[in-house]
């Protein structure tokens, strides 16, 4: 028994390891299905469990579904060209105002539709913008990764990953924000203040300061309409604690095809281009969560999370917020949620243990470029746009964003108690 649970952990890390790295440019969502089907075909998972852990994440599915819709008819109907030409404008030939714009617009997007959206939706934008001010995209590219997982824990609907954390047992929206709305206001300011000075030398080149203007469609109307309604549906489905999964898909659904009619276009060519490869990946990752879980790993975790809580809760507290930062970092924020969900659900820790672990799955992945599923897709997103970004290269501006802004929430949330 105990050779098959070290073989699982081996099947685990080593394809958690090639999502990283994508051995010979292999799609991360191959490794990760590879992975699951191997642990199947040893017999290590009985095909009942692993069919429990595809279902299991059901409401993600459904949930990058529908803002995958969303971008993509954004994108088609000229949404995106018409929010860069009015970023460039109101930049005033400023990088620097062009790099805040972009900042602050991560933001809005990241608290009302949550850190993918900002990956999917935000990004295409950002990289219009960045060619119609003839500007150094990367700055601005960085921009939407980072805050995309610091003002993750603005609001319950900021991260999916808050939902599976809390697994059920979401704290009330005035309870959240007492809980982190200093913790994020801190996370948002350190990594803004971090990113414009790594980023210094870039910002201070010029930008174009007027580009003609492109009307907005009825198309790009439309879309923008849709996106707008869909914030504040998730905004209201998050209060009453209830899944995202369905309104998302339901939202991006309605939209594509009402866009469609009105701009008199087939919704197949729109579907066509969405990079599905997201959803196998994130089949995989539960899967391989699910044999991770059936070695006995999380109970053993829950036993010293209890010990540790009850020994010394704020040490307890910072210190485990602290430590699942950088593990996001190894196995990817979503694998670690989950597991640390379960985890939670068996020690019974106090609020201020589960707050800064929450604090630390979602902030923990600015790290690195694989650390979270937002920052994957943000990965696809601009690699369909002719840019790239290297592991290390992420990592130089990463390993400072992140510690800084890390105890920062951290000790904001203390302070709170």
């Amino acid at each position: 028994m105990m050779q098959s649970h070290e073989v699982i952990w081996a099947i685990a890390v080593l394809t958690t390891a090639c999502v990283i790295i994508r051995p010979f440019r292999v799609p991360e969502w191959i490794w990760a299905v590879a992975g699951a089907l191997l642990l199947v075909v040893t017999g290590l998972m009985p095909v009942p469990l692993a069919v429990s852990g595809v279902l299991k994440g059901g409401d993600v599915y459904l949930f990058l579904t529908g803002m995958m819709l969303l971008s993509e008819t954004a994108r088609i109907n000229g949404l995106f060209d018409w929010i860069a030409t009015w970023a460039v404008n109101h930049a005033a030939g400023s990088t620097v105002k062009l790099f805040t714009l972009v900042y602050l617009a991560g933001i809005v997007v990241t608290t009302f539709m949550s850190n993918d959206a900002t990956a999917v939706v935000l990004t295409p934008a950002v990289l219009a913008v960045a060619t119609r001010a003839k500007a150094d995209a990367l700055p601005l590219l960085f921009a939407c990764a980072l805050i995309a997982n610091a003002a993750s824990f603005v609001l319950p609907v900021s991260n999916p990953a808050n939902l599976v954390l809390y697994d059920g047992a979401l704290p009330a929206l005035g309870s959240w924000m007492r809980s982190f709305a200093l913790p994020s206001l801190m996370a948002i300011l350190a990594t803004y203040l971090v990113l414009r000075l790594l980023e210094r030398k870039h910002l201070r080149q010029a930008c174009a300061s007027q580009v003609e203007i492109v009307p907005l469609t009825v198309g790009g109307k439309a879309a923008f309409a849709g996106i707008v309604l869909t914030a504040v549906l998730l905004v209201t489905v998050s209060a009453f604690d209830s899944p995202l999964g369905l309104p998302t898909a339901c939202a991006g659904l309605i939209t594509a095809l009402g866009v469609s009619a009105l701009a008199k276009c087939s919704p197949l060519t729109l579907v066509r281009d969405i990079s599905w490869g997201v959803l196998p990946l994130v089949a995989g990752l539960f899967v391989l969560v699910g044999a991770v879980d059936s070695t006995g790993l999380v109970a053993q975790i829950a036993h010293l999370l209890q010990d540790a809580a009850k020994a010394a809760p704020m040490a307890a507290a910072f210190g485990s917020g602290t430590l699942l930062a950088f593990i996001t970092n190894v196995m990817n924020n979503l694998p670690a949620g989950l597991i640390t969900s379960e985890a939670v659900a068996q020690a019974h820790v106090p609020r201020l243990v589960v707050d800064n672990l929450l604090i630390g799955v979602d902030l923990g992945p600015n790290l690195s470029v694989t650390g979270s599923l937002a920052t994957i897709l943000w990965l696809q997103v601009i690699r369909r746009g002719g840019e790239d970004v290297g592991f290390l290269q992420f990592l130089k501006i990463g390993a400072v964003a992140m510690p800084v802004a890390l105890f920062a929430a951290l000790g904001a949330r203390l302070l709170i108690g």
